[in-house]
């Protein structure tokens, strides 16, 4: 069993926060170290001392946008039930303006796991689909959810949500997508 890792430093916990502060403005695609630094009032070499390199940084900035989206998420737990139900309460929730930054940060690193699996993005696509469809899962009755006609519901839940994400970072039209997921909403009404 591999050891626990250690409590990270009230600094490394400071600069993180505020590294991921400025990757929700910027961006990871283009993020280089002296730029980060600078912005945070740091230096390259104190990042690197605590993150070992720029790999080590953007993975804790992926691993502190996955706390973000779970904490947001978490609630659907214990406040919903029903499939139809999660997928409506959560495009209003992907819908909602401040949320934003985390998304368009969460689309990036999605789609950079998927054509660089290795180094920093290794695992995010994948790990991020199961942590949705075990949120989906919690809120289906627990004889549908152990089915695979659960398991295509949840699936077929996501695929809706991520598409309605991607179009509405895309074009900022909620209201046309809230509509078009609410009509998957009453498919998947008649499907549960």
């Amino acid at each position: 069993m591999p050891a626990p890792e250690p409590t990270p430093s009230a600094r490394k916990t400071e600069l993180l926060e505020a590294a991921y502060a400025y990757a929700l403005e910027h961006g990871l695609a283009d993020l280089s170290l002296r730029p980060v630094a600078a912005a945070i009032g740091s230096s390259p070499r104190v990042l690197m001392f605590l993150f070992g390199n720029k790999d080590g940084l953007v993975k804790a900035l992926l691993a502190r946008a996955r706390v973000d989206e779970l904490a947001l998420i978490e609630p659907l737990h214990s406040s919903i039930t029903g499939l139809p139900e999660a997928v409506s309460h959560v495009c209003t929730w992907l819908a909602a303006e401040e949320r934003r930054p985390l998304l368009r940060l969460w689309a990036e690193a999605y789609a950079r796991s998927l054509v660089e699996p290795d180094g920093a993005w290794a695992g995010f696509a994948e790990s991020t689909v199961n942590d949705w469809l075990g949120v989906l899962a919690s809120c289906q009755p627990e004889r549908e959810r152990t089915t695979a006609h659960g398991l295509a519901l949840r699936t077929l839940a996501l695929a809706t949500l991520r598409g309605a994400l991607l179009d509405l970072l895309a074009t900022g039209d909620a209201a046309r997508v809230t509509a078009a997921v609410e009509l998957q909403v009453a498919a998947l009404r008649s499907q549960c």
